[in-house]
Parts: C-alpha cells; sequence; structure tokens
C-alpha cells in the first residue's frame, strides 16, 4: 500500500525531446519538518551500484540532473532517522521529469549518536573516468605512518632514493595538497611530506591523464586530500602513532569541526618526530680514453639523521546565502632536520693496491617555515548547473640552513696528508602568489561548458655563502658562494566543453599558457654574474571519447589524448655546485628547457571491478639527471635529451572472494628508454619494467579487521642507472573499540627488510658504479584512533579548494 501510495502521487511529466531527465524532490521528518543534509544516493536498480550522490540543500531539495536512460532506487539517510528506500523509478522518453512528493523520513529509536553503530566503509579503491581515489582511512597500516610512506603504500606510486615521486612509472610528477601545488620537488618535497602524519589524511586522488581545466605542468597529478569532517555540530577525532625500526618514530593528529547554522568551522593539528639512517656503498670505478681501467674507489656512506615537524591547519564556510558561500583557510608547517654524514673512502689502483684513503662527515641542520593564507569564493545561479567560483592564494617558504663539513685524506700506510674543513649558510625564500576564477555553464541534453583562467607569480631567492673553517676563525670564499634569485609568472585560460548522448560522450579541452622566467646569479669580486630570461606560449589540448558498451553502464570504453609541460623546478636552474661528499657533487643548469608530453591513451572499465589501460607517452626535450666525472668526482646535474619514450598496460582488480576478504590489485608493465647524449657520450638505455602491488583486506566479527599486502618492482631505470628488482612485505591488524568509535592497530613494515636498492650505472664516460642503499624501512607500528561529539545534521558544502588548485572540485 506503502509503495502504491508513493507512485501515485510523483508528479512525472513528460516534456518535449530536447528537455533534460532529471529526479528531484525533498526529505522531511515526521514532523513535517525538512532535514538539510540528508544523504540522498542515486542507485542502479540492477546491482545497487551508486550512480549519483547529493547532499540535501537547507531546504531539504535535491536533485539528480543528466540522467541516462535507466531504472533507479532512492536511498536516503540522515542522522536519527531510519533508512528510506524508494519504489523502482523509471527515467525514459516517456517518464523524462520526475518531480517526488516529500519524501518522510521515520525517526530512528534512538537518536543519540553514541547509540547508532556505523557500519558503512569507504572501499579502499574507487575509479572514477577521469582518476583513481585512494581512501585512505580504509588503508588500515596509514595511521602509523608519515605522508611520504602512505604514498609509497599507495597501488601505482613509487618513491625513489632521494625522494622522487612517481606514478605509473612516470617522474615529474605534479603533488598537490588540497589541491594546491606545493611548487616543491625532489627532497625539498619529501622533507615536508614526512612533516605530515598520515593521520590527516582523508583520500589520494591519481590523475594520469588529467584534462585541459588543470594545470598542463607535471607529467602526472597526485592530489593529497586532507581530512575535513562534513557533519554538523562539535566533532572530531584523534590519531597517534608509534613505530620501531632500528629507531624510534611517532605521530600524533587532531581534526575538529564545528557547524553552527550558516558557519563551519574546521581545523587539523599534527605533529611527528622521527630518526633514521641511510647507509650507501659505492663502487666506482674510472677509465682511460682507450677503455682501460686507470682505479678504483670504494665510498660507505652512514647517514643519521631526525626530523620532527608540526602542522596546523585551520579554515571557515559562510553560508551567506543558500546559493552563494565565502570561505578562508591557514595553514602553517614547522620542519626541523639535523644530520650527520660520516664517510670513508679508499682508492686504489688497477692491480689492487692501496692508493689514497679518505674520511670525513657533514653536520647539517635545516629549518623549514610554511605558511599558506587562502580566501575563495563560490557562487550557485539560480539557473541549474551554473556557477561560479573564485580563489585568492598566498604561500610563503622560509629555509634555515648550513651545513659543515671536513674532508681527510691519508697515505695508505696512515700518514695525514691533507685536511680542510668548511662551511655552508643555506637559507632560502619562496613567495607565492595566485589567482583563480572558474565558470561552470550546463547545457540541455546533457552537455556543459567550462572556462577559467589562473595567473601566478613565483619570487625565489636562495643563498648559499661558502666559508673556510680556520684555527683563526671563518674566512669568507666568494670563489664558491652563490646568490641565486629565480622570478617566475604563468598566466593561463582554458576552455573545457562536454557532451553527453546515451551510451556516448564526449569532452574537448584546450588550454593556454604564457611562461615568463627570469634567473639571475648575482655576482661578487670571484664570481662573475650571470642572467637568463625565458618567454613562451604554449598550448594544450586534451580530447576524450567515451562508449557504454551496453545498456547497464557496466562496461565502458575511453579514448584519450593530452599534451603536457614538464617545467625545471628551481634548484634545477641554479648553476651552483653543492658537495655531498668528497667524492660527490651536484649542480643545476640555467640552460634547461621545459620538457613536453603527449599520452595516447585507450581505457576499458568494468563496474569497479576491471580497470585496463594501454598508453603511449612521447617526451622531447627529456628533462634527465645525467652524470659527469672530473678525475674522481662525480658530479650530477640534469640537462635536456633528445626524446623519450614509455609504453605502459596497466591493470587493476578488486573484488571480494567472499563477504569477508576484499583484494585490490594493481599490475603495470612497461617498456620505457630514452635515445640522446650526455657529454659527448650515447645514451640509449631501455628496460621492461614490471610492478606488482596486492593489497588483502579481511574483516572479521567483533570489530576486528586486518591486512596484508606487497609491493614488487622489477628493474628500473633511474636516471643514469639501472635498479635491480626488489619487494616488500606489509601486515596490520585493527580492533574496534567503545562502539566502533575508537580503534587500535598493530602492524609491521618491509617484514623482511628486503627494500634495498642495488643500481648499477649505464651510459657514464670513462667510468661506471654500483650503489647499494639501505634505511630503516622495517618497522612495527603501534597506533590508536578515537572519534568524538554528537552529530546533529550534515554540512551544507564541501570545503572549497583554492587559487592554488590545479584541479578545481566543488561539491555541494
Amino acid at each position: 500500500m506503502k509503495a502504491f501510495v508513493f507512485f501515485l502521487f510523483c508528479s512525472v511529466t513528460s516534456f518535449a525531446q530536447s528537455s533534460p531527465k532529471f529526479i528531484s524532490g525533498k526529505v522531511k521528518d515526521n514532523r513535517n519538518e525538512v532535514i538539510p543534509g540528508a544523504t540522498v544516493r542515486l542507485l542502479n536498480v540492477i546491482d545497487s551500484t551508486m550512480i549519483k550522490g547529493e547532499i540535501a540543500d537547507g531546504k531539504g531539495e535535491f536533485k539528480f540532473n543528466n540522467l541516462p536512460d535507466g531504472v533507479y532506487i532512492l536511498a536516503i539517510t540522515a542522522v536519527g532517522q531510519k533508512k528510506y528506500l524508494s519504489i523502482p523509478l523509471s527515467v525514459d522518453e516517456h517518464h523524462r521529469q520526475i518531480v517526488l512528493p516529500a519524501i518522510v523520513m521515520s525517526a530512528a529509536q534512538n537518536t543519540g549518536l553514541q547509540e547508532v553503530v556505523v557500519r558503512v566503509k569507504r572501499p579502499l579503491i574507487e575509479q572514477e573516468p577521469d582518476k583513481t581515489i585512494v581512501n585512505v582511512e580504509s588503508m588500515i597500516s596509514s595511521a602509523t605512518s608519515n605522508t611520504l610512506e602512505v604514498l609509497e603504500k599507495t597501488p601505482g606510486i613509487s618513491i625513489g632514493s632521494n625522494g622522487e615521486i612517481s606514478l605509473n612509472g612516470r617522474g615529474a610528477v605534479l603533488v598537490l595538497i588540497d589541491g594546491r601545488p606545493t611548487y616543491m620537488s625532489g627532497q625539498d618535497l619529501a622533507a615536508y611530506l614526512k612533516s605530515l602524519p598520515g593521520g590527516l589524511l582523508d583520500k589520494i586522488e591519481l590523475m594520469d591523464n588529467p584534462p585541459a581545466r588543470y594545470d598542463a605542468s607535471g607529467n602526472a597529478i597526485i592530489n593529497i586530500r586532507l581530512k575535513k569532517n562534513r557533519t554538523g555540530g562539535l566533532t572530531g577525532n584523534i590519531s597517534s602513532g608509534y613505530s620501531q625500526g632500528r629507531y624510534a618514530r611517532n605521530n600524533e593528529v587532531i581534526n575538529l569541526n564545528y557547524n553552527h547554522k550558516k558557519l563551519n568551522i574546521f581545523g587539523n593539528i599534527g605533529y611527528n618526530l622521527e630518526k633514521n639512517y641511510t647507509t650507501e656503498t659505492y663502487f666506482r670505478r674510472f677509465y682511460q680514453e682507450n677503455n682501460e681501467l686507470s682505479s678504483k674507489v670504494t665510498l660507505l656512506n652512514n647517514q643519521l639523521y631526525q626530523n620532527g615537524g608540526q602542522s596546523v591547519y585551520l579554515g571557515l564556510d559562510y553560508a551567506a546565502t543558500p546559493n552563494t558561500t565565502y570561505g578562508f583557510l591557514f595553514n602553517l608547517n614547522k620542519n626541523s632536520k639535523d644530520g650527520r654524514l660520516d664517510y670513508f673512502s679508499k682508492s686504489s689502483t688497477t692491480d689492487n693496491r692501496p692508493d689514497v684513503i679518505g674520511t670525513g662527515n657533514t653536520i647539517g641542520m635545516d629549518k623549514r617555515t610554511n605558511l599558506g593564507i587562502n580566501l575563495n569564493f563560490l557562487h550557485k545561479f539560480k539557473n541549474q548547473g551554473k556557477e561560479l567560483s573564485a580563489d585568492i592564494n598566498y604561500l610563503n617558504y622560509q629555509s634555515k640552513g648550513n651545513q659543515t663539513l671536513q674532508n681527510f685524506v691519508y697515505q695508505p700506510e696512515g700518514t695525514l696528508t691533507g685536511n680542510n674543513e668548511f662551511l655552508y649558510l643555506l637559507p632560502s625564500t619562496i613567495n607565492i602568489f595566485t589567482v583563480k576564477a572558474d565558470y561552470v555553464h550546463s547545457l540541455k541534453n546533457n552537455a556543459k561548458w567550462e572556462a577559467g583562467f589562473k595567473s601566478s607569480l613565483v619570487n625565489n631567492d636562495n643563498i648559499s655563502d661558502y666559508y673556510l673553517v680556520a684555527e683563526t676563525g671563518l674566512i669568507s670564499d666568494n670563489s664558491r658562494s652563490n646568490h641565486f634569485k629565480y622570478d617566475e609568472n604563468i598566466n593561463a585560460a582554458y576552455f573545457n566543453t562536454q557532451k553527453s548522448w546515451k551510451r556516448l560522450s564526449a569532452q574537448f579541452g584546450l588550454r593556454i599558457e604564457n611562461t615568463r622566467a627570469t634567473g639571475q646569479q648575482l655576482g661578487n669580486e670571484m664570481v662573475q654574474s650571470s642572467s637568463f630570461n625565458k618567454d613562451y606560449t604554449q598550448l594544450f589540448p586534451g580530447a576524450f571519447i567515451s562508449y557504454k558498451l551496453d545498456t547497464l553502464n557496466k562496461n565502458t570504453l575511453t579514448l584519450g589524448i593530452t599534451r603536457r609541460i614538464g617545467r625545471p623546478n628551481y634548484q634545477q636552474l641554479n648553476p651552483f655546485l653543492f658537495f655531498i661528499d668528497k667524492y660527490s657533487y651536484s649542480s643545476g643548469n640555467p640552460l634547461l628547457n621545459p620538457q613536453y608530453q603527449y599520452r595516447f591513451e585507450i581505457k576499458y572499465q568494468h563496474k569497479q571491478f576491471l580497470r585496463m589501460g594501454l598508453s603511449y607517452n612521447k617526451f622531447s626535450d627529456l628533462i634527465f639527471q645525467t652524470m659527469q666525472t672530473v678525475n674522481d668526482i662525480f658530479i650530477n646535474s640534469p640537462n635536456n635529451l633528445g626524446f623519450g619514450y614509455m609504453l605502459l598496460l596497466s591493470n587493476n582488480l578488486s573484488f571480494s572472494p567472499a563477504k569477508w576478504w576484499y583484494v585490490n590489485t594493481d599490475i603495470m608493465l612497461s617498456r620505457m628508454g630514452l635515445d640522446g647524449t650526455s657529454y659527448s657520450a650515447t645514451l640509449n638505455p631501455s628496460a621492461w619494467v614490471a610492478r606488482i602491488n596486492v593489497i588483502n583486506q579481511f574483516r572479521f566479527e567483533k570489530g576486528w579487521s586486518a591486512e596484508f599486502g606487497g609491493y614488487y618492482a622489477s628493474i628500473d631505470l633511474n636516471g643514469q642507472a639501472f635498479t635491480e628488482p626488489r619487494y616488500r612485505l606489509n601486515a596490520t591488524i585493527q580492533k574496534k573499540i567503545w562502539k566502533e568509535k575508537g580503534s587500535i592497530r598493530l602492524g609491521i613494515d618491509d617484514m623482511f627488510h628486503s627494500w634495498i636498492q642495488k643500481n648499477s650505472s649505464v651510459g657514464l664516460k670513462q667510468a661506471d658504479f654500483l650503489l647499494t642503499n639501505e634505511n630503516d624501512t622495517q618497522r612495527i607500528g603501534l597506533a590508536f584512533t578515537y572519534r568524538f561529539g554528537k552529530e546533529t545534521f550534515a554540512r551544507k558544502r564541501r570545503h572549497n579548494n583554492n587559487a592554488s588548485d590545479a584541479e578545481k572540485e566543488r561539491v555541494e
């Protein structure tokens, strides 16, 4: 009878062929009061998979626009109310617009949150047409890890020995924090991510092939979303983790959210402390021009360092009207690192007779302060599907570091023949200002267009003051000192349009970016000043076509073509020579040009079960870390090589062999190579690369669950070196406590301490090397989490991204 009455009073109106198809309605309680913030899900009647999700607005209203033909069910949930399921609703040519009468939900017997047991759990991996979403809270081991370690456990992501991040084998990845570019790379970015506890993370979004509305920089995008509670009232959660390897590590996080009427305030505070070691063993050989062996060097580096970081993230949303919201964000991150590197070297002749013995150390300290302020605005017009958003963002990065280096040289019998000691002072400042606006306009017949612009100003100031340490004090050495300034202005605009038919959908976008950059190395009485200017404008098109292979939308085929740019980072342009140890230096290259990438991809997806992609990536002016030898010293610096390529086959399989067992498997197979010249030597290495990541999650009775996973990486190409195959295994067990508000987790990372990097050189002129790198990856960890507060109603609006957002995504 209930279903009959519901159907009888449904207002189903058939319009002309051109009118859009939608389902709309209003949610009320049994006292005839609207329920703002109710969660409304549109499900496929065949298999109950979710098609779309909405949050009821302040009037309790919701609407699902641009629906394809099909039969749907509405599932509605709200705090204090029983779950509501509708009868099947058919959308077709005769029932294009369905306006439902008021949906009245029944009150639950106990409305206090402490009486409600929430058993809904987000899946670890969610596949969407334009990205893969990793829900970090569903990764049990995340609570004992920092953000860099969470990324390393994420399917498809790899972390190099120096902190370089790659996605599906492609480096030069653009990393965003809540949509903001970090404007850091390499070791600087790794240090920052280590200072963010894993308990701060909500989700990680992976985009292999971003469309034109996103920034064109980077070979791919990794967007790290921090936690922001979306429920009303005063709510929050705390997380504390401790892990023990050779040394201890801990992190603590507290997240808070308060919602009252039009105002929502949210924030989190995090702290982490870690101690770690790195052991590197080099074996280097040097050759004469006729390829005869001339000498050998064995080098052992032992590094011990400690990191400490604190982070504060605060924000508010103010709903001035039902359609207009203003937002403010403030974040502060402070990080300090103290470390010592001791080295021992032994040179020998071709017949293995000892020649020279060297010892030394590098003692370093680095303190960083990162500040960010954001203002944002969102207005939704009364006409459905039209909205305007804008953001202004300011970032300031301050770094104060110093390094003291000592070198001693001995004869084989132990006679000291030389020594020196010098000091570096390494202050740097980066100021970044960005502004951005986007407009979205929906059209009839499942079509829409969007456009926007973005402008950024970056000022980078790096100083390296060099001093010889003598008995009389410090002696300034201007011949080795450096002051490098870099200013960059990027102005961009884009237009993107998309259209959907019954089975076919298409999207085309075009982005134009103008880059103006100026670099200057300030001279002194010993060093001549130098400068460079760059001014270039490029077009970055993107086209995607998607076709549904069946009427139930279970199988989809997608074709995509994009063009992207990889700009050198600031340190890569700095020509100064940095000392690592007596035999290892690094420098930048002010003559570096951007690299460009074309990506051609075909993807197949079967529901959330299977996803396969085949892509060909072509790189021109490839930025590649090259190495040259000067006497017995290795100098690393970036250069542009002619051509690089990657043929990539990626496969993702997610399924449940049993109700208590979930499996996610990622398999990546690729062929990669390059063709160029490095210091007059031909450089054309290539390799077949395989990566396999398997995560098993188990859910048992009485709040027990577990996770067991493994990662295997075959031979890989990293700069001018091949990395040998390696693997690691991780396991975690969890117990829910206190009516599932709290949890205790115990885990082990790198179970057999097998994650050891072994490199062998390729394409070096008159030299080769072997390298073994090991650090504190085998760890046992314990974590505790707890959520608290009484939820009254859901937030009306998810938090906006900001002016530096490389993938603006507004959801209400």
